[in-house]
């Protein structure tokens, strides 16, 4: 009798579902839900906002469709589960309906509160402690509801993560991971608990933080009121959860020292493994605990990420108008190659998501330079895009770097900007180090770590034994030059902006 796994990716774009079936590791079924991307809410310049409720209906959506796709019986189902958009904050009263919109990962409302936290609570305690600043993280959002909206922060019974609202909609339990409190910032690396010493400087009680189970462990079962939402059978087992980086470098087996992992879908991240307490002295990349750290074997992930990465190309798609209609994505890829490397000086940086933690969290919005009218056509604008969103990756990459992470290789999913020859070319030769593409994706991945946390793999190999690279792509010496010129230039007018 063939056994299936069900991974979900909570997005902040969509929702996807998977169906993988244990024996081959293949995925039978995939569904994404809505068809266009979901909005977010925006009451002021620099916030951003999400339903949560919204979640569910196209996690509802997704899961359903996967089944009617693949034909398989929600019976032999055995386990579910769930990465998510990271940093969000869902917070819920005692009936377990959220208080407010979730403040979601690009919000920038709460940069001014981590940044005051990091000086009173003290940079040398925050780095060696938390390995980051307080920053623009869950626990600050929670301070700003504090401050600003005290009837609605009176209101709240616990707080949760994007995926652990999604794991309560389906189970009933209210409960969260080590790893997803570290995402929060409410982490202690050197007391290997909750930093208790955050918590009162923010005035925050303990109680209102949900439950901690291991990431890959039995986290809850599928209830009865879900069941008939889903479709799915009551009792599965919910075996798995992490925020969306560090599951995409579980879906890439990406879990030693050394190995790194790349995505590049709205926003942009490279994600290093290292056995070390490493954290940067500006905390423009963030550390938190990787999905497979114990206390035996220590692995934390140091994730740089640039907002503004797909989220510019869909832009930019969706403002080229021709024939009445948005280009494709293939159209703008094909376009693009039209164009010089460099894009003949047209320099475009992505910074148009909000906060940018590279930056220093400083909000600099996108911007074009050197934009000539009489030279530049539709291909340079489409090239200095993907370029621009490379070349942020790569300043990002340089703090990677001089942290101690050693890269040679670096390994993607076949999705997103990946499936961009001209973003391929440009990242694996302004980056120096090769890529290998797999066909893998966050929601396989989830479903992948439930069969790990429900014990139906009995190892990480065993759960990879249908990974394998499908390209790669090595840097070239005369294209680095290239890029590398490129990239000098495009710094030279950050540097303008710090």
């Amino acid at each position: 009798m063939q056994q299936f796994l069900l991974g979900l990716d909570i997005g902040s774009s969509s929702v996807k579902a998977s169906l993988v079936d244990v024996e081959s590791g293949k995925t039978v079924a995939s569904a994404q839900s809505p068809s266009e991307e979901m909005a977010m809410l925006a009451p002021q310049a620099g916030w951003a906002e999400q339903d949560p409720e919204l979640w569910w209906e196209h996690a509802v959506k997704s899961i359903k469709a996967s089944l009617d796709k693949s034909g398989v019986n929600s019976i032999d189902i055995k386990a579910i589960g769930i990465a998510y958009q990271m940093h969000g904050l869902v917070a819920i009263d005692k009936e377990g309906k959220p208080v407010r919109p979730s403040i979601i990962w690009c919000d920038s409302r709460a940069v001014h509160i981590g940044d005051k936290a990091f000086n009173e609570l003290g940079q040398e305690y925050c780095l060696s402690h938390l390995l980051n600043s307080p920053g623009n993280f869950t626990a600050s959002k929670l301070r700003w509801i504090q401050e600003n909206e005290p009837t609605v922060y009176a209101r709240i019974h616990k707080i949760m993560l994007p995926g652990d609202y999604i794991a309560y909609k389906l189970s009933g339990e209210v409960v969260t991971t080590d790893s997803g409190l570290s995402e929060g910032v409410f982490w202690d690396y050197k007391d290997s608990a909750v930093s208790q010493k955050l918590l009162t400087h923010y005035g925050i009680d303990q109680s209102l933080l949900a439950a901690v189970k291991p990431v890959f462990s039995i986290q809850g079962e599928v209830t009865e009121k879900a069941a008939s939402e889903t479709g799915l059978k009551k009792g599965i087992k919910i075996a798995y959860r992490s925020g969306d980086q560090p599951n995409n470098a579980f879906s890439l087996n990406v879990l030693k020292p050394g190995e790194t992992a790349a995505t590049a879908g709205t926003s942009g991240v490279i994600y290093g493994i290292t056995d070390q307490n490493a954290y940067d002295a500006k905390s423009r990349v963030n550390a938190f605990l990787h999905v497979n750290n114990t206390s035996e074997a220590k692995r934390n992930g140091i994730l740089l990420c640039v907002n503004g990465t797909g989220i510019l190309n869909s832009w930019l798609r969706k403002s080229m108008k021709g024939e009445g209609s948005a280009f494709d994505y293939p159209k703008m890829n094909e376009l693009g190659k039209q164009a010089p490397v460099g894009s003949a000086g047209l320099s475009i940086l992505p910074f148009g998501n909000g906060a940018e933690r590279i930056l220093e969290n400083k909000v600099i919005d996108a911007s074009f330079h050197g934009l000539d009218f009489n030279q530049h056509s539709q291909s340079h604008l489409v090239r200095a895009a993907q370029e621009g969103i490379v070349f942020a990756l790569k300043y990002g990459f340089e703090i990677l770097q001089a942290m101690g992470l050693k890269t040679t290789v670096i390994r993607a999913g076949h999705a997103n900007m990946f499936l961009s020859p001209l973003f391929r070319e440009a990242f694996v030769n302004t980056i120096g180090a090769a890529t290998e593409l797999y066909d893998t994706d966050g929601a396989k991945g989830a479903a992948l770590g439930a069969g790990v946390g429900a014990g139906i793999f009995g190892s990480f190999e065993e759960a990879f034994k249908g990974l394998h690279c499908i390209e790669s792509e090595e840097p070239k010496a005369a294209l680095q030059q290239q890029y590398g010129e490129a990239y000098q230039r495009w710094k030279k007018i950050l540097n303008k902006y710090l």
